[in-house]
């Protein structure tokens, strides 16, 4: 039996759970006897996993309108290259992973050709959490034949509203690994014994370069300061961001080390059983911090035009940035935005966290609390069952 599934994303963390789920969708289609190919748009991790990838979407992502608007052409390009591959392509579904700008106009448009590629949703937009304008929605669940949630207050919003949901958990929990021992990793990332790791995981997108990067070594270089056994780390996540982190580090004089791309599943739990703290934008990033126990520390600025038309014209409104503190609706970590996100804020929090236990255990507590809300092992391979049930 031959089957084809067309899977579009985009972005660095849109890759990632693309390739968990093409791994877990060839695994099923394996165990059925299904002869499956795999066509998509998203990166090198879902190339890896044997997806043929027709265009890399990693670099094409931004937020904010402002910071956009170099991508609209880009973004129009890939969609027009899309529609023809779907039409040469003649898949048995459609897979929509995050990616919310591309991929609602995607099931828009396909709805209004009235198309009849069933389209699956996993991982959806967090309008449980934030609300734009007059609290409209983006009307996903019109074109989206079922949902596949990875929160629980995101299946209950949109079963609310009529959609076929099925709560599957979130993908984060199925690449947890058992931290080697601190004493391993010394000798494996040759720190002396009391040396520990200023985790920096500063950028994805180009423009947190500008808005992020910068502020976050300030930090870290007056944290050196103070901790001179502090050694930062930062882990790329696009190797054309390696250069511009090492840069960084030698402009604002802070000890430490870029691990790129290709090297980081080798060194990446070494690095996180050292990690005493981690300065980090907001993203899925964080979930997987807190999951591995690791204090963190939250910032993220976007343009002032961007900032002015969210909040005055759009009336974008969201609580928190984080997903963790989204998730239990509370401040778990430190949060740190626009006009807050400051290099001397972000030092006073951290020096508590790293001095004072409390502060620390009010991290971990929360993060236990999180951990209860995430679902059990086999998240990919829940949805993939499904998927492939539907073509068979």
């Amino acid at each position: 039996m031959n089957k084809k599934i067309f899977i579009s994303t985009g972005e660095v963390s849109g890759d990632l759970h693309g390739s968990l789920l093409a791994n877990a969708l060839f695994n099923e289609a394996e165990k059925r006897s299904v002869n499956l190919k795999i066509y998509g748009l998203g990166g090198e991790r879902m190339r890896k996993e044997g997806v043929e990838i027709l265009q890399d979407t990693t670099s094409i992502s931004a937020i904010g309108i402002w910071e956009a608007l170099p991508l609209i052409i880009p973004t129009i390009k890939i969609q027009k290259k899309f529609y023809k591959s779907l039409k040469n392509f003649s898949p048995n579904c459609l897979i929509l992973i995050d990616y919310m700008g591309p991929n609602i106009k995607i099931g828009r448009q396909l709805k209004i050709e009235k198309n009849k590629i069933p389209i699956y949703y996993y991982i959806a937009p967090q309008e449980w959490a934030w609300r734009v304008g007059n609290n409209s929605t983006t009307d996903l669940i019109s074109f989206s034949d079922r949902i596949f949630a990875i929160f629980k207050q995101e299946a209950n919003f949109y079963k609310r509203r009529g959609g076929n949901v099925l709560w599957i958990g979130h993908p984060m929990i199925d690449l947890i690994k058992k931290l080697p021992t601190k004493k391993e990793s010394r000798k494996i990332l040759e720190l002396r014994a009391n040396e520990n790791i200023l985790l920096l995981m500063p950028a994805s997108r180009p423009q947190e370069l500008r808005y992020v990067l910068p502020v976050f070594m300030q930090a870290a270089r007056k944290l050196q300061q103070k901790y001179p056994n502090l050694i930062v780390y930062i882990p790329s996540c696009r190797a054309v961001f390696d250069a511009k982190f090492e840069q960084a580090l030698d402009k604002y004089k802070v000890k430490g080390k870029v691990v790129s791309q290709k090297d980081i599943d080798k060194f990446k739990t070494h690095i996180y059983s050292l990690s005493k703290l981690a300065l980090c934008k907001s993203g899925t990033v964080n979930m997987e911090l807190a999951l591995y126990g690791i204090p963190q520390i939250v910032g993220y600025r976007v343009s002032r035009v961007t900032a002015f038309i969210a909040k005055k014209i759009l009336n974008f409104k969201v609580k928190f940035i984080s997903p963790v503190n989204l998730l239990v609706k509370k401040l778990i970590i430190p949060e740190f935005v626009q006009k807050e996100f400051d290099v001397k804020k972000i030092y006073d929090k951290a020096c508590l966290v790293i001095d004072q236990k409390s502060e620390k255990a009010k991290i971990l507590k929360g993060y236990a609390q999180l951990k209860k809300e995430l679902g059990q092992q086999g998240v990919a391979k829940r949805a993939a069952e499904e998927i492939i049930n539907s073509l068979i």
